[in-house]
């Protein structure tokens, strides 16, 4: 039954794109002093009815109710004024300004007429403190780091007396001190009659930090469960995807040919000694690290993205002269990159665009007509091998969820002479369903003899997907690990730096 007489209900939400119902009649309530998880498959809704909360979404159906107040918000201003905040991943902050400026932006204190800056920052201190943090409100945002911008983020909702505040994704790029320090803050927040709800693919941290869970499926509401009591990870996942995976990871071992990859004494930015290591046709090697080890950065100088100064790199046992992106493509060197939106999409495009923009140049008429009959056959191609939900070709790619857009990433190559591919954060973001298909695509690659790299800060995940484990610390390789020796306790102490692994 829907919950009744709450402090925040959704009543009859939907919200309807041109080809796509992406919300069909939510309805349900939180009361205050809550923390209530929001979790689904990647497209089952969560983001859409944080946005219709937020007034960045006007809901085609329904109405949003606050206090017992219906209300019609028709931007992000109308949500702040009835006490709504929703923090994204993407931190919503302008970095050349201070602290304090981002805390009171809109809404300075003034004395006199003007700004008076003395009482702007000892508002912005006292706000900041009581989340635990000691930021000198002088300090430009762009100088923090992540963790502290989320808690400037935090306290700016705060300022303009947010009663209701959302997270989406919140921890995806934290380290697992930050991610705790932002516990407490919730924590806190529910202490002090807040209404939080937490969107998040990291079931651990909902069994953590929540004390109800909403479950979202393809735009619906699913189930509500008004406590965690007897709620279990099996519970969840089969709510979510309406099946139960009890082996998310699905590994099988395959056999491994000659060496697909050979990198020797690679430097550049990001590293801190020359790296090298080799990965063989049909394996899968694994790359974990704490946020700053270096992994991403050794994946890009490795793919041209970034100019290395010493190293040398081999394909099937022959040199390749990679300084660029497109040198490793005709290399057959592949990368899908750790943040997707800003470096492996083209948001404003198409799906079929996205998926064919490298290989069109070998299929163009003359070498610059787009030939638009292998176009499209390429793309329903791969949209079916790969099970790209999408209602159509032409669909933009900013509107696929996250775990549908790396499968565009992944045609993408797949349409080229790929021998390697690098896997930056694969599944980051991205449902526990649309992980095991994400999976199922990593070994079908390896088994057709590909090399594949793959990148995570998930350990679990690195455990449980790659044949090697390599673990990265402060800009080096720090040590290798086979599938069988591997265990959490050995890779996370050689992934510390140097003065915790002693101490270890």
């Amino acid at each position: 039954m829907p919950e009744t007489q709450s402090y925040l209900e959704f009543q009859g939400i939907g919200k309807t794109f041109p080809g796509v119902r992406a919300l069909d009649d939510i309805t349900f309530g939180m009361d205050e002093g809550r923390v209530r998880a929001l979790i689904g498959e990647n497209g089952a809704g969560k983001s859409t009815l944080l946005k219709v909360l937020s007034g960045a979404y006007t809901p085609t159906t329904g109405v949003v109710r606050i206090a017992g107040r219906d209300c019609a918000f028709h931007s992000t201003a109308d949500a702040l004024a009835a006490g709504v905040a929703v923090i994204y991943q993407e931190l919503n902050l302008v970095s050349d300004m201070t602290v304090a400026e981002n805390l009171y932006l809109g809404h300075m204190p003034t004395r006199k007429g003007l700004v008076s800056r003395k009482t702007m920052h000892a508002h912005a201190r006292k706000q900041l403190e009581s989340l635990g943090e000691s930021i000198d409100p002088s300090m430009k945002v762009g100088r923090l780091p992540i963790g502290q911008r989320q808690m400037v983020e935090i306290a700016k909702a705060l300022t303009r007396g947010a009663k209701i505040i959302a997270f989406d994704e919140p921890t995806s790029s934290l380290s697992d001190r930050e991610t705790r320090n932002l516990f407490s803050v919730i924590r806190s927040l529910k202490d002090r009659g807040h209404v939080v709800l937490y969107v998040s693919h990291r079931l651990e941290e909902i069994f953590e930090v929540c004390d109800s869970v909403t479950v979202f499926r393809d735009g619906r509401h699913v189930e509500t469960f008004g406590t965690m009591e007897g709620v279990n990870h099996d519970v969840l996942v089969n709510r979510m995807v309406g099946r139960d995976i009890h082996n998310i990871y699905g590994y099988a071992p395959r056999a491994h040919g000659e060496p697909a990859l050979e990198v020797e004494g690679i430097l550049g930015r990001g590293l801190t000694e020359p790296a090298s290591f080799q990965v063989a046709k049909g394996e899968i090697a694994g790359f974990f690290g704490l946020v700053g080890a270096g992994r991403s950065e050794l994946m890009r100088l490795v793919f041209g993205a970034e100019p290395k100064r010493s190293g040398t790199v081999r394909v099937l046992g022959r040199p390749a002269r990679i300084a660029s992106p497109a040198d490793a493509i005709r290399s057959g060197v592949m990368l899908c990159p750790e943040d997707r939106k800003k470096d492996g999409i083209i948001p404003v495009r198409a799906v079929m665009e996205n998926l064919n923009i490298s290989a069109r140049r070998k299929h163009a008429y003359g070498g610059f007509l787009i030939n638009e009959g292998w176009e499209r056959k390429n793309a329903r191609e791969k949209v079916d091998q790969l099970a790209i939900r999408t209602p159509s070709l032409s669909q933009l790619i900013m509107h696929l969820s996250g775990g549908n857009q790396q499968k565009v990433i992944l045609a993408r190559w797949l349409s080229e002479e790929m021998k390697v591919i690098l896997l930056d954060e694969p599944t980051r973001g991205i449902d526990v369903g649309a992980k095991s298909e994400i999976y199922s695509i990593i070994y079908a690659l390896a088994k057709q003899g590909i090399g594949v790299v793959m990148v995570s800060s998930d350990l679990p995940e690195i455990l449980g997907v790659p044949d090697r484990i390599l673990v990265m610390s402060e800009g080096r390789i720090t040590a290798s690990f086979s599938r069988d020796e591997a265990t959490e306790e050995k890779v996370l102490k050689m992934a510390l730096p140097t003065a915790g692994r002693k101490a270890a």
